[in-house]
């Protein structure tokens, strides 16, 4: 160990020159940088091999399309292309942001997502904990199956099946609620429930598959924690609270972050699927709004604008949950 350490404090004094150090001496240090680098990479060539599909997916379809946001910037046309269609500079974004729709979507946006941050996020977190506090590994497993299950379903499903249960004329709830002489449950066309519908289906879909980090993360406490925890008189649920809970904690803050990095995004399809005219004033959000204006109208720099507003928007808050977990002694992303 004591080695290993030596090798690391003279690697990290070979790179960096001491102060006042001349020309030659930086060029050199630069090149001891440069081929300790090639050094490790032909150390570890077969781990970059490993790595290079994902690294040239991420290139193609994501870093290779980036160069589209320049659309918004332009008036374009398909016929004459990017690279011959007129500029007009932030055009489409002050026409956006003088929309009267645009506080509607905003606040329909940020109100679903709010809903699912603050109900949904912490359900898979208690619901990694009780199954974590199962003794059975064969009624263990089989929860999770279940639990996982629908995650696996399309949105397409799922609304169906919402519609099934639901809706006001042919519901099954509905249904059972008549033949009991009670009222009918206006659930699908009342815009006071419609987020909270939403947030909903996204639980039941998405609560279980959520569950996989948070147990992964559990399965790495130190055992000897909860001996001494028990040593201590500590009950189950007081080990959760001061072991289990501390122990994940850098990995909620992380998954926090990145979830607060999607708070512009609400799911496309599931929003589409249950759109209807009733509810249009609380249902329209920026991703539906871009399939509109963007693919039914044809306005490609406009739609284009609206999405380059919702990633600089994602990626300011994800700047600053991270120093602001950073702050408050956490990890962070990076």
């Amino acid at each position: 160990m004591s080695n290993v350490k030596y090798e690391q404090a003279a690697s990290a004094s070979a790179a960096s020159p001491a102060p006042g150090a001349s020309p030659a001496d930086v060029n050199r240090k630069s090149f001891e940088e440069k081929r300790r680098l090639w050094l490790d990479i032909r150390r570890d060539k077969y781990l970059y091999l490993l790595a290079l599909p994902g690294l040239i997916f991420f290139l193609i379809f994501k870093y290779v399309p980036m160069w589209g946001i320049l659309i918004s910037f332009q008036n374009y046309s398909p016929y004459v292309g990017m690279l011959k269609s007129e500029w007009v500079g932030l055009e489409h974004f002050i026409r956006f942001f003088s929309n009267p729709e645009f506080l509607i979507l905003f606040r329909n946006t940020m109100a679903i997502n709010f809903m699912s941050l603050f109900l949904f996020f912490p359900l898979p977190i208690l619901l990694s904990l009780l199954l974590n506090e199962l003794r059975s590994e064969t009624y263990k497993r089989i929860v999770q199956s279940i639990v996982y299950m629908p995650h696996f379903l399309s949105w397409v499903i799922i609304a169906g099946l919402t519609f099934l249960l639901f809706a006001t004329g042919e519901g099954l709830v509905n249904k059972l609620l008549a033949a009991a002489g009670m009222e009918r449950f206006q659930l699908l066309t009342d815009p006071d429930l419609f987020w909270l519908m939403l947030t909903a289906q996204t639980i039941w879909k998405e609560a279980g598959w959520g569950t996989i980090i948070f147990l992964a993360a559990i399965a790495g406490v130190d055992p000897q924690l909860y001996e001494a925890a028990k040593m201590d008189g500590a009950n189950r649920l007081r080990q959760m609270w001061h072991v289990t809970l501390p122990s994940i904690r850098s990995v909620i803050v992380i998954l926090l972050i990145l979830r607060l990095g999607d708070m512009m995004d609400v799911g496309f399809e599931q929003v589409l699927l249950m759109y209807n005219g009733a509810v249009s004033e609380v249902a329209e959000v920026f991703d539906t709004y871009v399939y509109r204006v963007g693919i039914q109208q044809g306005q490609f720099s406009f739609s284009t604008a609206v999405g380059l507003f919702k990633s600089v928007v994602g990626l300011a808050l994800v700047m600053a949950a991270n120093t602001l977990a950073k702050k408050f002694g956490e990890e962070g992303v990076y």
